[in-house]
């Protein structure tokens, strides 16, 4: 099995380049670290790369990028993908901070990239905006989420972390509650990506520069969290203090005054609002993406 240590970044496309580029340099406070033609590259404050952007004619999450340990070998990794029946090819890209992955594709058509070892990018430049420290985690709708579990937990070695009901998976490749999560709906489709701040206060001046430029809020999550819609109308989230998972046979989470349960152990959660969101209003129906 190969195991996925964290995610690395992802690729946006986006019908307008230039406004994206805008948005994460002076909203999220992500660096931009390269631009060629048609293409746009940013690193978060800890100077990993964290978002590749791409010229198109539709907005989309259009490729996941996952770190394998170093010493992990890219011919054995891809002749477990090839007995899987996974069609895979190893490819040497003009990526900053990293020189080759390896490429195949998740049931729903995402394109998956696994890359190990990387190089410091953005160290010097100057942050704006929110700052962010890492990309956290990537929802997205799918038309069978237990599936889509199945083959993360199955290929990549992921972990369910919780389930609400039978239609919302998370899952985690590392301490994280979640990395990736899947939810039902339409298919392929991204619900929300997510950038992970340092603490409560940080959050607050988030807050605060999303009221300056007046981008709305559609509201907090369990944990620490605000969402809010880029100019591709895509929802992102900025969090902190995520649930970690110690040791799951002990039960061991970070303690957080909000959890029901003692110990907390991955569980189904009911279906229902008052599951989804303990701490903070229920989901505005901008956030669910139904408003009209």
């Amino acid at each position: 099995m190969i195991k996925v240590r964290r995610i690395g970044h992802a690729t946006f496309d986006t019908p307008d380049l230039d406004i994206m580029i805008e948005y994460h340099s002076r909203v999220t406070g992500l660096v931009l670290v390269a631009r060629k033609k048609g293409r746009a590259f940013f690193a978060a404050r800890t100077c990993h790369l964290a978002v590749e952007l791409r010229s198109a004619v539709h907005a989309k999450c259009a490729k996941l990028a996952f770190e394998v340990a170093p010493d992990e070998d890219f011919g054995d990794m891809a002749r477990h993908l090839s007995a899987l029946g996974i069609k895979n090819e190893v490819r040497t890209d003009t990526i900053p901070g990293t020189s080759k992955v390896l490429a195949f594709a998740d049931p729903k058509g995402t394109p998956i990239e696994l890359f190990k070892g990387w190089r410091s990018i953005g160290r010097k430049e100057p942050v704006n905006g929110f700052g962010v420290l890492k990309l956290g985690h990537i929802a997205f709708y799918v038309n069978d989420p237990k599936a889509l579990s199945d083959f993360y937990a199955r290929v990549l070695g992921f972990k369910v972390s919780d389930w609400i009901d039978d239609f919302f998976v998370f899952m985690r490749c590392n301490a994280d509650h979640h990395t990736v999560n899947f939810i039902t709906g339409p298919h392929g489709a991204m619900h929300h990506v997510a950038f992970e701040l340092r603490d409560f206060s940080h959050i607050q001046n988030a807050c605060d520069l999303l009221g300056q430029k007046d981008i709305k809020i559609l509201g907090p999550g369990h944990n620490v969290a605000a969402f809010h819609r880029n100019p591709d109308d895509q929802v992102v989230e900025v969090y902190a203090e995520l649930d970690q998972m110690k040791d799951e046979e002990l039960g061991y989470y970070d303690p957080r005054s909000w959890h029901r349960d003692h110990p907390q152990r991955p569980k189904v959660w009911p279906r229902g609002e008052k599951s989804l969101y303990v701490w903070g209003p229920p989901p505005t129906s901008d956030f669910r993406r139904t408003r009209e």
